[in-house]
């Protein structure tokens, strides 16, 4: 999976749209090896990312569990701190 997805499920709050949209935007470059669309491919890649955003949405909206939602700044501190262990030199 492409390390700048973020998971956005099961946090409270809930994941925003920008969030959804982003994590579609970064799918649909790494499944198309192209970080900005030439003019003839735009409106597919956008229709892709679109498509995927609002499936994606959905899903979320969908999903159940049983766990409480996890805080966002807890999980950026875990994921730091797992970055500073990761690539201390």
């Amino acid at each position: 999976m492409c390390r700048n997805i973020k998971p956005l499920f099961n946090f409270e709050p809930p994941a925003s749209d920008v969030e959804i949209r982003a994590a579609a935007l970064q799918y649909v470059r790494k499944i198309s090896g192209v970080n900005k669309p030439s003019q003839a491919n735009e409106a597919a890649f956008q229709a892709a990312v679109e498509a995927i955003a609002s499936i994606s949405a959905e899903l979320l909206h969908k999903l159940e569990t049983n766990t409480l939602p996890k805080n966002r700044e807890i999980e950026a501190a875990k994921a730091q701190l797992r970055n500073a262990r990761r690539f201390a030199s």
